[in-house]
């Protein structure tokens, strides 16, 4: 829970709906002004998908537009965002224009006839990435045990379904279904799929997915064997190779992304 879902029972319960259906949003705050402004510091908003104004308040519509693009940009990469929405005259006299970023905050113009300024800080609210684990084995078991504690929303073995939030999928049947968790993994547009079990054992199946007409690419993309090089032997040190491996993944897809 964040500051703002401590000050606002309502803000809590609309941002806790959000959570539930995995979709990203973020909070809104205003935290400065300067002359004559609608809000004041302290007012508060949550942010839709879309950068629009779904719970709270930030004044009318002189903010709106600078706070929809601060929070669009801030829901793609995931980083905080400080806008601050300055009357022209007032740019004109820093020497700054609408759009230019000065020491992490962002300018954008206020055309409104109150002609105050209005700083505020927009905090993304991301969806935790899904990690679907296919497979009872031991691996299987002990993966789903750890990786909560690196924030992972682990679904294990429930089968591939369509989410909002990222989706790396670990197949760890280990000779119990391969084929067919292979099979869903590799249509369900995943960021990351790997494979627990040895290279020759996967250049089998990979062959017998290239002759059912699956992608080479798509074949060539999964980890196999799953995890990093670590000399692990037991199920839980082979579930933290892993779960090493997905971290790295999963922070090379935020830069990315970014």
């Amino acid at each position: 829970m964040t500051p703002a879902e401590f000050l606002s029972t309502d803000l809590a319960e609309v941002a806790q709906d959000f959570r539930d259906r995995a979709e990203p949003f973020a909070f809104a705050t205003i935290v400065r002004t300067v002359g004559s402004t609608a809000a004041k510091p302290g007012a508060k908003a949550l942010l839709g998908p879309d950068g629009t104004i779904i719970h709270g308040w930030l004044g009318g519509g002189c903010t709106r537009g600078a706070v929809k693009r601060a929070a669009l940009q801030a829901l793609t990469d995931g980083n905080p965002q400080l806008v601050s929405v300055t009357p022209e005259d007032l740019l004109a006299e820093k020497g700054i224009a609408a759009g230019d970023e000065v020491d992490g905050t962002k300018f954008a113009r206020n055309g409104c006839p109150s002609r105050g300024t209005v700083d505020i800080f927009i905090e993304p609210c991301l969806p935790m990435p899904r990690l679907v684990v296919l497979g009872a084995s031991p691996v299987a078991q002990a993966l789903a045990e750890l990786a909560p504690q690196f924030h992972w929303a682990v679904s294990p073995d429930s089968g591939v379904e369509p989410t909002a939030a990222k989706q790396f999928i670990v197949i760890a049947t280990q000779g119990q279904g391969d084929m067919d968790a292979l099979k869903s993994a590799l249509t369900s547009g995943a960021e990351h799929i790997a494979f627990v079990g040895s290279a020759r054992k996967f250049a089998t199946l990979a062959g017998k997915l290239a002759d059912a007409g699956f992608d080479s690419a798509a074949i060539d993309a999964v980890k196999a064997p799953a995890g990093l090089n670590i000399g692990a032997v037991t199920p839980e040190e082979i579930a933290l190779s892993i779960l090493a491996d997905l971290v790295q993944v999963r922070r090379a897809v935020v830069a990315r992304n970014g």
